[in-house]
């Protein structure tokens, strides 16, 4: 907890450095997850230059792209209702999403060498099962995290709504 507490007043005091670092930190933890868990290749096996390169894209490129970002976004919508929060979830998956994947992508595809037209193929195999996996992903998230959301029924007497199952991650708006 006190961990936390101190992420908590780093970020407040350097919300930009924060930011970015903690990006990055993710990619290089996922990227190690990836590698010593699904592919299994164990320590000897383990390709530190991948990850390295994982967490200079967090670091040069997610961090500072999709925090400000949400910068911009929390100016264009700069309420915290529900609906403020689902107008910005809205706007974040119909605009921002494509266009950062389609980015982040080409970008990954050059910091592993492929050349220009190598990578213009490989946008154009992965790019579409890319968006639509962010998508399910982002519905699981709403879900797991707003069950609020997927209750759109709004009752006519002033009344509570009615009960519905808590959802379970995988029943998104996109897997159900």
């Amino acid at each position: 907890m006190a961990l936390w507490r101190a992420y908590q007043r780093a970020l407040t005091v350097h919300p930009w450095k924060v930011q970015v670092l903690t990006a990055g930190s993710l990619m290089g933890l996922g990227d190690t997850i990836s590698q010593q868990l699904v592919e299994k290749r164990g320590l000897r096996g383990h390709q530190a230059g991948r990850t390295l390169i994982m967490v200079s894209l967090g670091c040069g490129f997610v961090g500072p792209v999709v925090g400000g970002w949400y910068r911009v976004l929390d100016r264009l919508i700069p309420g915290t209702t529900k609906v403020d929060a689902l107008k910005k979830m809205l706007l974040d998956q119909g605009g921002f999403a494509p266009c950062f994947l389609g980015c982040f992508l080409p970008l990954v595809g050059a910091l592993n060498g492929l050349s220009a037209q190598d990578n213009w193929a490989k946008l154009r195999r992965d790019y579409p099962d890319a968006l639509v996996t962010n998508y399910y992903v982002s519905a699981d998230a709403a879900a797991a995290c707003s069950p609020v959301f997927l209750s759109l029924e709004v009752p006519r007497d002033g009344g509570p709504p009615p009960a519905r199952e808590t959802p379970q991650l995988g029943s998104g708006l996109l897997c159900s």
